[in-house]
């Protein structure tokens, strides 16, 4: 007999779980996550109960179980019918964000025949977001995921927007602006994987959600995903500084590559710079130092996380090769 029961009253006992107090709440578990986040997607409880389940996860701390659960509902409904070789989540909103070298760096790629699926959203963002890169380019992100098929078909590269794959996810994503704070949901995002691509390149902003991402990714079963702590909370790597790049693989485990300074690039001294120089550096029309530099050691990161360089040494050599070959 089905349930009587309003979704409002089915959506209580998620919230009383993570609120009882101290020793009796307790994280969601997977399968709970998943069911109490679709419901949530759906429209389904009281918008009182959707700030309450929200805040209290991020109150709590993000549990990798949970975050699994709440990635896997998010995904439901999603499929795009295409052949993804690399995925690229692009939510970062770090005030440290300028010019999008990283987009660079994806379309580098494709060029050289990696197939690169970018989605996200930047309109939490202090910088330039990808959209507005793609405009300076000529280029456009794809108005749906049927879209973003035909232009991977063709260009071998497609952003797809939160809103043109997800509008129930933006909606959560916007609730920010009310509650003045970031929630789980954003850990979600990144970890969405449209394309179920064979690897993938995450950046995050704060180092302990590095461990974060890993767990979740283990417990989905992707077979690569490789995160570090990027510019702007991006997929974007500094050759400023010894970063390390920590890599989940299904059939190795993990393993950690320690990133060298191999320059002096600073990714703040372009930083001021409009779009224009964008559009410029990709045509080989300027030339910009510490943006070639940054483009050329986040395709180095890519190539690691794709399995195409074993060593960072092999990744930043075979960068130099792509980025100057994708004129």
């Amino acid at each position: 007999m089905a349930s009587r029961l309003t979704p409002a009253a089915r959506f209580t006992p998620f919230v009383a779980t993570l609120g009882r107090g101290p020793g009796r709440s307790r994280a969601l578990t997977r399968d709970e996550a998943r069911e109490a986040f679709g419901m949530v997607l759906r429209g389904e409880p009281d918008p009182h109960q959707v700030g309450a389940f929200l805040m209290l996860l991020r109150y709590r701390g993000e549990d990798a179980d949970e975050v699994a659960g709440l990635v896997e509902a998010a995904r439901d409904g999603i499929h795009l019918g295409a052949d993804v070789e690399l995925d690229w989540p692009s939510y970062g909103a770090g005030r440290s964000r300028g010019l999008p070298w990283f987009l660079l760096a994806a379309l580098a790629l494709a060029r050289a025949g990696i197939r690169v699926l970018m989605h996200g959203s930047n309109e939490f963002s202090s910088g330039i977001g990808v959209a507005e890169g793609l405009v300076a380019l000529g280029l456009r992100p794809a108005a749906s995921l049927a879209d973003a098929e035909r232009l991977l078909a063709r260009d071998r590269f497609a952003y797809l927007p939160l809103e043109n794959f997800s509008a129930p996810m933006l909606r959560v994503l916007r609730l920010r602006d009310l509650f003045g704070l970031r929630s789980p949901v954003n850990t979600v995002a990144r970890l969405l994987d449209p394309g179920e691509a064979p690897a993938g390149v995450d950046g995050v902003f704060h180092p302990a959600y590095i461990e974060l991402h890993l767990g979740v990714a283990e417990r989905l079963g992707r077979p690569r995903l490789l995160v570090l702590k990027g510019g702007g909370g991006e997929a974007e790597r500094n050759p400023a500084k010894t970063i390390a790049a920590h890599l989940w693989d299904r059939e190795q485990g993990r393993a950690e590559y320690l990133l060298p300074t191999w320059c002096k690039a600073d990714r703040g001294a372009a930083r001021e710079d409009g779009p224009a120089l964008l559009a410029a550096l990709w045509r080989k029309e300027a030339t910009h130092p510490a943006a070639d530099a940054i483009v050329r050691a986040t395709i180095a990161v890519a190539l690691i996380a794709l399995g195409r360089a074993r060593t960072p040494d092999e990744a930043d050599g075979a960068a130099t090769a792509i980025w100057a070959d994708a004129a």
